[in-house]
Parts: structure tokens; sequence; C-alpha cells
């Protein structure tokens, strides 16, 4: 019989995006074939402390309600709202005892401290193989002020950005008016909208840019772009062919070109209110130029594994907003949606990842 695998699934972490990154981890726990892969959950609470638990955690999912976390209260360690409907989880004093028992690290960390190089820094020293983009290209995708000066220096289409580092709250009446209305203020290293605002009025400025900064010192102001909002998605297999998927929009019924939506955290993921078109509802040509830019995004920030691109589809072409290196992958995520239309399934497609995880190995490559 073949050994199985054994591959570290880690998730929760110190982001923000604490409560996406569970629910991403439950739906790839749920799809790995327990023939194929000896799996250990791992999870990290807000705080930092790293727990065990075991392969049969519940299905974990988003909700007004409650949001599902990694819990370290106390003696306790639980995981998600209602701790009763799984086992417990075991305190690791030394995760790295846990992590040199594995094959392969599979990371579904959303965000700083998990999604943004640090965290594939520690594998890297310690030769374990992990799934997803390296140190750089982790750091490059977290960091918007740099995913666009990168795409820039490519020559690939990227949107008007201002960056507000720490100690400056304001913009000059030149930078104001190059930026214009509406405009977008975001943490310049976050995800899944968390601390964004739309604003169409200066005098939400203020406001915005302190929402901003509860989440990241550093804010970027971005001007609004008229287009309909696609993504596609990006994979790398086990020989080093690169491939794009098809293209998906998320759209709200009552939205138009004209005046499209904001997606922010609730509207993505608790509202059940988004449409999807996967695949997206592009004339042949669009769509062929948005995968063809999606490859060339992930080239230019040397990314690995996998990559979710995110555009504009404006009047005059294309305009990529975003790369996400390590995209969400909860039951409404786009990414492995994206793949399963494309014909790769949920199970191939995190097959897919590990494999090509453990077969590009780590150090320089």
């Amino acid at each position: 019989m073949t050994k199985r695998i054994r591959v570290a699934v880690v998730f929760g972490g110190r982001s923000s995006e604490h409560a996406v990154s569970c629910v991403s981890a439950s739906s790839v726990l749920r799809n790995l074939d327990p023939e194929r892969f000896d799996v250990v959950p791992i999870g990290i609470t807000a705080e930092g402390s790293w727990v065990l638990g075991d392969a049969n955690l519940a299905q974990l999912h988003l909700s007004h309600d409650a949001l599902p976390a990694v819990d370290a209260s106390g003696t306790a360690l639980t995981l998600a709202a209602d701790p009763s409907r799984l086992g417990a989880l075991v305190a690791l004093d030394d995760p790295t005892a846990v992590l040199g028992s594995v094959d392969a690290v599979f990371p579904i960390l959303h965000g700083p401290f998990g999604e943004d190089g640090t965290l594939q820094g520690m594998l890297e020293l310690a030769g374990l193989p992990y799934v997803g983009a390296g140190v750089l290209a982790s750091a490059a995708g977290m960091d918007k002020e740099f995913t666009k000066k990168l795409l820039a220096a490519e020559g690939l289409p990227v949107g008007v950005q201002i960056v507000l580092r720490p100690g400056v709250s304001q913009l000059t009446d030149e930078q104001r008016e190059l930026i214009g209305l509406p405009a977008f203020i975001k943490p310049a290293r976050g995800g899944s909208s968390i601390g964004i605002t739309k604003i169409d009025d200066w005098a939400d400025f203020d406001a915005a840019v302190a929402e901003a900064r509860g989440h990241d010192p550093k804010v970027i102001v971005e001007a609004g772009i008229v287009g309909r909002e696609v993504e596609c998605g990006v994979l790398e297999f086990p020989d080093g062919d690169i491939r794009a998927s098809v293209v998906s929009e998320i759209r709200m019924p009552d939205e138009t070109e004209e005046t499209p939506a904001f997606y922010d955290f609730a509207t993505k993921y608790l509202d059940d209110v988004c449409e999807f078109d996967v695949p997206a509802k592009l004339d042949d040509d669009v769509a062929t130029e948005i995968r063809e830019l999606s490859v060339r995004a992930f080239q230019a920030l040397d990314c690995q594994g996998l990559a979710r691109v995110d555009f504009f589809v404006t009047a005059d072409g294309p305009v990529i907003n975003e790369i996400n290196t390590m995209p969400g992958f909860t039951p409404i995520s786009q990414y492995p949606r994206m793949w399963e239309a494309t014909g790769i399934d949920y199970p191939t497609l995190v097959s897919t990842l590990i494999e090509t995880a453990l077969s590009r190995g780590t150090g320089l490559r």
C-alpha cells in the first residue's frame, strides 16, 4: 500500500481575515482524499497560539450571528461559534515538533502573518515544502503598493493610487484631483474587503482613513474605476506548467456598469445576495486577454502554486485591481469555482497544489 502524504493544514491566524481562513480550511479538509493524504489540522489563534486538532472538524460557515475562530480562552481550546460540534484542540508548546513530522504544509492563511511571507520564510528555513507563493511573491502580493509597482514595471495595466505612510493622513490638492471621486480607502496589506471604505465626498475621507488604519498603519487611496469586476485563477502544475482558468464575475442583481456595487465583507460572505457568472459573460477576445494578463501578472510577481487575479473590465480594456497569492477556498469562493468550470474539481485542485509544492521543494529555485 502506498504511503499517504502527511499534510499540515494551517489556518486561523493573527489577521482580520481569521474567520475566512477557518472556513477556507474547513472546505479544504473536506476535499482532501483520505486515501492519499494523512491530514494534520493546525489552528493559530488571533493571539498567535498554535493548537492541534483532528481531521474531523465540523462544517464551518460565516454568518451574522457568529464568525468561526480558533479560540484559546482560559484552559479550554475550542474552534468555532458552536464548540460542542468539535473535538477538543490541544495546545502546541512546540509547533516545530509537529511540523517536522509532515511532508508538506498547506497554509490556508489570509492576510498579514500568514499570506505575507512571514510563515513562508519560517517554512523555507525549516526546509518544509508548502503550497503557494514564496517569500517575495507573498510579501509583494500582500502589499498593494508593491503589487502595482511590480505589475506596472512589467507594462501591465493598473489603476491610480496614492500611498499614505504612517504619520501622513491627508492628500494634497493635486493628489485629490488625481484620484477624483469616488475613491476607495484601503489597508495596504489586507483582504476580504475588510477595512475598505468607498467615499463620494472628501468630507468622509478622515473617517475612512481611520477605519483603514485600524487594520494597517499604511493606507492606500485608489481612484474609482468604472467597469465590471471579474476574476481569473492561475494554477501551477507539478511539471511547472502555468495555466489560467475561465473568468468569473460576481455581481449584485441591481447593479449596472455605470453604477457598480461595492463588495464589502458582509456582501461577499454574509448576506447571500451576490450572483455569480462562471464563466463570465464576456466576449471571447476579452476573456482571452484577461487570462493572458493573469499569467503575466503571476510571473511578474514571481508567484508559485496559485493566485487569483482581480480585474476591472473598462471601456478601454482590462485593468488589474490586485492579486491574491492565497485566495479564499470557502464554499462560495471563486477560485475553486473557476477551476471546476475549467474542468478541475475541488479534490483534484487541492491535490494538484500539494503535488506542485512537493515537486518544487524549498530553497532557491
